[in-house]
């Protein structure tokens, strides 16, 4: 964590642009507006949650990690940037299913294609964070063969993505027919 530099911020700043963009791009394409937003903020939110959350709970796993306002703050502002790549997930999967609303339908081949991104997406940003030296895995962090990242990061952008979205959905569905 002691590398920091501009170069980290890079990539989320294009993601947040990125996000705003399909924003109001799928914005113009559903038929409730209030509902698109409100399903919207809720993934938001609970991605920001459950990623705060994991991120915090896995410090034990990077090297150097305390329990301290620092690291928590680390946390915290990684936790922005990985509900970017949890909307640009989304995002991304709605324009390959040419419809917003795809989680409604859930399948194995979807999940397991999810998955299968989110994973592989992971790889890339785990890789290039370790060889920049934004942080460091500590001895105890369980690795991945052949490509040397930590099973823990991994796991969370396989997971918690579809999760956060099949809760945001569960919640909205009974309130619109989801027309695009």
């Amino acid at each position: 964590m002691e590398n920091l530099n501009i170069g980290i911020f890079i990539v989320p700043s294009i993601a947040l642009v990125l996000v705003i963009l399909f924003y109001f791009y799928f914005l113009k394409r559903v038929d409730n507006k209030e509902n698109y937003k409100y399903f919207f903020w809720r993934i938001a939110f609970l991605a920001y949650v459950f990623n705060l959350v994991w991120e915090i709970t896995q410090g034990f796993l990077y090297e150097g990690y305390v329990y301290d306002f620092q690291h928590i703050s680390f946390c915290a502002l990684a936790s922005v940037a990985d509900v970017f790549m949890v909307f640009l997930l989304y995002f991304g999967f709605s324009l390959i299913y040419q419809n917003f609303y795809w989680i409604q339908r859930l399948t194995f081949l979807k999940v397991s294609l999810f998955v299968i991104v989110g994973g592989i997406g992971a790889i890339f940003a785990e890789t290039k964070h370790l060889a920049a030296g934004n942080w460091a895995y500590a001895d105890a962090m369980p690795l991945l063969p052949i490509v040397d990242v930590g099973l823990s990061p991994l796991l969370q952008f396989m997971i918690l993505p579809i999760l956060i979205y099949w809760l945001s959905f569960k919640k909205v569905r009974k309130t619109d027919n989801f027309g695009w």
